[in-house]
């Protein structure tokens, strides 16, 4: 059987706490490239700018980082569940990508939050446009993975 076996009665509430976590994270994940688009039309230190930092320091912070965290633990908690994922299917492969990719562009927006903070504008209004769409883009894999489990 493998995995934890006392984690099965636990099932539907770790399941509901990772569904929980996944839409926070998500939330915050549609919105920080969007605050970005704007970001990047505001003059350097500017009073748009200057409270442009702190909607991005504090959903950051405040949302985005602790919803990947908890999305981590119950996605962990979940898998290391028996009888949730079967291994000989190919879905989950597609599915971690898309979770491995979304936490990898998690970790680039903090690195581009930061850069924010400092008056670096690297990209212009357009490039983030096209990032916000990237999430999304992920979530419709990773949705279709785990519910319709393709392959």
């Amino acid at each position: 059987m493998g995995g934890f076996p006392e984690l099965v009665q636990l099932y539907p509430w770790t399941k509901a706490l990772h569904l929980i976590s996944v839409i926070a994270w998500m939330a915050g994940m549609f919105y920080l490239p969007r605050l970005y688009v704007y970001h990047s039309d505001a003059a350097p230190g500017s009073p748009m700018s200057e409270t442009f930092k702190v909607m991005e320091r504090r959903l950051l912070r405040g949302i985005i980082n602790p919803a990947m965290i908890a999305t981590w633990i119950f996605g962990l908690a979940l898998v290391m569940t028996p009888g949730v994922v079967d291994w000989g299917a190919g879905w989950w492969h597609a599915k971690m990508f898309g979770f491995l990719a979304m936490s990898a562009l998690h970790g680039y927006l903090a690195v581009e939050r930061k850069r924010f903070a400092a008056d670096e504008r690297r990209h212009s209004a357009a490039f983030w446009r096209v990032v916000n769409e990237v999430p999304t883009l992920l979530l419709v894999l990773i949705v279709i993975m785990v519910i319709v489990k393709p392959f």
